[in-house]
């Protein structure tokens, strides 16, 4: 996560979970607006000022429970236009079809930071992977968990959702060797200097592959980024941190040095930086890839 110096997004600051046990912490408006006026965000500042607040002085969680839902399904749409699952599949197809090679039984496809699981509930419900495929919803974010539940219970898809955080050493995966992890902009969110010990948990899980996607930097991401927020969402919330949080997305060469550091020499990796040298929409995202040697 970005340091009080850094860029914060306005939810960066809405929301605090306790690190050992995930519950849900009141956040203090004073406290939220000192950190972003550390960092220079005084867009965000207003943002945040217009939150009420309860009568000691913490940020009422209804208010932040609505937006956060509300930027997430803003989130998905977005996901949609882009066509992230589909190019998720495209990705995973090749690892997933070499796994089935290897033995039989059920591959598991663990979507990370999943938020309202979009991804995950496109994939499962188109059986872009084929059959026999298991899908886990992983995030730390509770509110965003029950939520997926209802939606895929809601649309009759069989995609389990779990509350829990990926940088925990106490999470256990059964069967590993048929396990695959993947994200959609997650990787900027946990910033360059924890990306390290992401990626050794990999390792340490010893899963079979993965796939995480996050933006590709370069000036058509950023206005296009841009003009997208602008366009397509209505929260000012949305508008702010979307554009932002493009600003916050690795080059290639350094999610692949990042993802080394933390998984030695036990992965083949893969991630290539598409050329822009004009506006790809569909190009905006693309992957880092590791397959377990």
């Amino acid at each position: 996560m970005p340091t009080a110096t850094e860029p914060l997004e306005v939810l960066d600051v809405l929301w605090e979970s306790d690190p050992e046990s995930g519950e849900r912490l009141p956040v203090r408006k004073a406290d939220a607006l000192e950190r972003l006026a550390a960092s220079g965000q005084h867009k965000a500042v207003r943002l945040v000022e217009r939150i009420p607040a309860s009568a000691d002085g913490t940020l009422d969680s209804v208010a932040v429970d609505e937006i956060f839902l509300a930027v997430h399904l803003e989130l998905a749409r977005l996901s949609e236009f882009v066509r992230v699952p589909q190019r998720m599949a495209s990705s995973l197809r090749p690892v997933v079809d070499r796994l089935r090679e290897e033995s039989d039984g059920p591959v598991r496809v663990i979507d990370v930071g999943c938020g309202l699981g979009f991804d995950t509930r496109v994939m499962c419900s188109t059986g872009a992977l084929g059959p026999g495929v298991e899908y886990v919803g992983l995030d730390f974010n509770a509110l965003l968990i029950e939520a997926a539940k209802r939606l895929a219970h809601a649309e009759s898809i069989p995609v389990r959702f779990v509350h829990g955080d990926a940088l925990d050493p106490s999470l256990a995966i059964d069967d590993p060797d048929r396990t695959l992890m993947i994200s959609s902009g997650v990787l900027h969110h946990i910033g360059r200097d924890d990306l390290p010990d992401f990626f050794a948990r990999h390792g340490e899980i010893a899963v079979a592959g993965f796939a995480h996607f996050d933006p590709c930097p370069g000036f058509w991401t950023d206005a296009g980024a841009w003009m997208l927020h602008r366009t397509r969402m209505r929260e000012p919330i949305s508008r702010h941190d979307g554009a932002l949080s493009m600003r916050r997305a690795l080059r290639g060469e350094e999610l692949l040095a990042l993802a080394r550091a933390g998984l030695a020499d036990g992965y083949a990796l893969e991630c290539h930086d598409v050329a822009t040298w004009y506006p790809q929409p569909d190009q905006i995202v693309r992957p880092i890839v590791g397959w377990r040697r």
